[in-house]
């Protein structure tokens, strides 16, 4: 971040960061630009938040009538517990993969750029869902420009990769190779709340990088010469992403992949109840790790947290209905009743 910046930019810049939706992202991106010095060292800046702002524009424009297209929207609502965007080379296996776990229809053929545009599924786990956004394959000689806007919203990645061809690292390095240069990052840290600020802060000076935390999924180990292939693969690159050997075709390994998905991505869930009546359990809140009972009070109404008073709780670490204020942090399976004035 350039030096010099006011307290009300750097305000706008974090809401930026935490925008969901196209629209919020626009208008952040608009008072970013009414609210950042106009001086020699924030040029640079400058440029880069009109090009972000001509590129939402366009897309939320939709496409234009005669002449140029901008084609369909590109960005997906995020919904459920995380939206983990899936990414890798031409003929990965990836839409197989997604309709897989899924159940959502793509078109899945046996050549190369099958996938075209992005398509959202929800994945069960529990009582919960994670929605997979599959979207079109990345390598050198090909990238949609619309994806870096697509992933502003992902909270994680899933690289996709056939570990039966024998490029396979290339193509590895070809994908995170893509992404950097557009400022998506992906990255093996999987840490949440204070942890995960931490190891993002010396990349904080650039608003619109985007660091992914990131699992690699070997796909097609059913075709595979032997069971050690995903080990091999591990010793041979430069990376430490969590690793796992499936087959979407047929299943294999596929069985704990949400538990798997849902470990990884620390997941909370948090239910809620009325005074005097039984906890609601048919659908839970969720919260990333080092979530609090303000973060649940936010999800409900937006006026809960401004007139919170204070909460009960029951759970495994916590006394019987014990009262806790808005910086109390949850734990998974937590049950809480909300009071307010």
């Amino acid at each position: 971040m350039p030096t010099n910046v006011t307290a009300e930019y750097k305000k706008a810049e974090q809401a930026f960061r935490d925008a969901r939706e196209p629209l919020e992202r626009l208008r952040c991106l608009k008072e970013m630009l009414r609210t950042i010095p106009k001086h020699k060292g924030t040029e640079h800046l400058q440029r880069d938040i009109k090009t972000r702002i001509k590129m939402l524009t366009d897309e939320l424009a939709g496409p234009r009538k005669g002449g140029a297209r901008t084609g369909p929207s590109h960005s997906v609502r995020p919904e459920g517990a995380a939206q983990i965007a899936l990414v890798g080379p031409p003929n990965s296996g990836k839409s197989q993969l997604h309709h897989t776990l899924t159940g959502a229809r793509s078109e899945i053929g046996p050549y190369p750029f099958t996938t075209q545009v992005l398509l959202p599924g929800m994945m069960p786990f529990e009582d919960i869902h994670f929605q997979l956004v599959d979207l079109p394959p990345i390598s050198n000689d090909y990238f949609e420009p619309w994806l870096v806007n697509s992933l502003q919203t992902a909270d994680a990645a899933m690289l996709v990769i056939d570990i039966t061809n024998p490029e396979c690292i290339d193509h590895i390095e070809q994908v995170i190779s893509q992404l950097d240069q557009r400022k998506i990052s992906l990255t093996d840290q999987f840490n949440h709340g204070s942890e995960q600020n931490e190891a993002t802060q010396e990349l904080e000076f650039d608003p619109f990088r985007v660091t992914l935390p990131t699992f690699l999924v070997a796909n097609k180990i059913d075709l595979a010469a032997g069971a050690g292939e995903l080990d091999a693969l591990n010793e041979l690159v430069n990376y430490n992403f969590p690793s796992y050997a499936v087959s979407a075709l047929t299943g294999t390994n596929l069985e704990s992949f949400p538990k798997m998905i849902f470990e990884l991505m620390k997941v909370v869930r948090v239910y809620t109840k009325i005074p005097g009546k039984p906890a609601d359990t048919d659908k839970p809140f969720t919260l990333k790790s080092g979530g609090k009972v303000s973060d649940v009070a936010r999800q409900i109404h937006k006026d809960f947290e401004s007139t919170f008073k204070f909460a009960r709780i029951w759970g495994n670490n916590v006394f019987a209905g014990q009262q806790v204020g808005p910086d109390h942090v949850l734990d998974d399976l937590d049950i809480l009743e909300i009071h307010v004035r």
